[in-house]
């Protein structure tokens, strides 16, 4: 019987076989050991973006023993990365910012400890610390923005305001928030878009000529100086204000409201009319230009007594101090308050701001201003 063949394959395709299954053996592996470890990175709370930086790094073991570490995955994303920071990334508090890591080298640079950074980068939007990050390194830092309600671009203004005023800290900063270190009616902050209760109108504080409420709602006219139903309020405003002056009542006195909403145009009418009667002084002192008026938010009204002509002298104005703040109503114009509010102490004028709000400001003796700089505008 004839023997089979046995088909041998060439020497020279064999060894191009075996090294080729060699090769895909270690590109398989090679693989394996990226996917592994890349998984190992991302799973402490990197970004595939970052894990690729990271092992071309090989920071590999580093980043994992950082887990979720924002500002350092940041870092690791970034073109703007170096080494020689990698320390002082980690200890700076993430804010998610397009030029984080720029801003962070660059203040480094100018000698701001990694605790200053995180308090600059808290106080300020991706713009403010890009441009307070051109100046020199700043003498008063933890002066000013120690203060949570400080503002990183007011800076410049803080140091003016208080080497001319001679204030201390907090009150350089509310001042300066609500745009006090500027003449009245100056470049006002434009608020025509906010129907809130701690809305705030002032000579700084615009809302405009097309601002009207929302809700209004009419007073019922037993409960009006002029018993007719022309005041009108916010629906909220005016069910807080009956709330009120029925708890009033029962206690015998006779609580009323003199006027409630105005608008633009009423308002026009009233700065009108007391110009032509008093005068330019009088009117700069005493009454707000049309659109700065708090009345026209539907939220403010003056009060009358029943009782009595001078609203100040009545048994109906003691009780309003004692318990306003109780239906959320603020004392709004107090005169140890003047240089803050810009109006001359009015007695009458009380302003609904929601009794959270109230509350705080009753406790913390605050005007409606610093409450605002403090708690709503940070």
């Amino acid at each position: 019987m004839a023997q089979k063949r046995v088909l041998k394959m060439k020497k020279g395709p064999r060894i191009i076989l075996k090294v080729f299954i060699t090769l895909l053996v270690i590109f398989f592996a090679l693989l394996f050991c990226f996917l592994y470890i890349k998984h190992k990175i991302t799973s402490a709370g990197y970004s595939e973006k970052a894990a690729i930086r990271i092992m071309k790094e090989f920071k590999i073991e580093y980043a994992v023993s950082n887990p979720g570490n924002k500002t350092l995955n940041r870092a690791f994303e970034s073109s703007s990365y170096k080494e020689k920071n990698l320390d002082k990334y980690k200890q700076v508090k993430f804010f998610n910012h397009a030029n984080l890591i720029d801003n962070i080298n660059t203040l480094l640079e100018k000698g701001y400890t990694t605790r200053d950074i995180s308090i600059i980068l808290a106080h300020g939007s991706n713009s403010d610390v890009t441009e307070f990050a051109k100046k020199d390194k700043i003498k008063y830092l933890e002066e000013f923005f120690s203060y949570d309600f400080a503002k990183l671009k007011y800076y410049d203004r803080y140091v003016k305001y208080m080497d001319s005023e001679g204030d201390d800290e907090e009150t350089t900063i509310i001042m300066v928030n609500l745009d006090l270190d500027k003449e009245d009616y100056k470049d006002p902050y434009d608020v025509s878009n906010d129907h809130s209760l701690t809305v705030l109108a002032n000579k700084h504080h615009s809302l405009g000529k097309n601002y009207i409420p929302k809700n209004l709602v009419t007073v019922k006219s037993e409960y009006t100086v002029d018993k007719d139903d022309s005041t009108k309020g916010r629906k909220e405003a005016v069910d807080a204000a009956m709330e009120m002056m029925q708890a009033a009542k029962k206690e015998g006195l006779n609580l009323l409201i003199n006027s409630g909403y105005r608008s633009y145009d009423d308002q026009q009418e009233v700065y009108d009319k007391y110009f032509k009667l008093y005068g330019e002084d009088y009117v700069k002192k005493y009454v707000v230009n049309p659109g700065f008026s708090e009345h026209q938010t539907g939220l403010a009204f003056d009060f009358a007594s029943g009782n009595s002509k001078i609203f100040k002298e009545s048994k109906e104005y003691d009780w309003m101090i004692k318990n306003s703040y109780k239906y959320g109503f603020c004392y709004r114009y107090l005169k140890k308050k003047e240089n803050i509010t810009g109006i001359k102490t009015e007695a009458w004028h009380f302003r609904y701001v929601g009794k959270d709000v109230s509350k705080v400001m009753d406790e913390e003796e605050l005007s409606l201003e610093e409450y605002y700089a403090i708690y709503v505008d940070k």
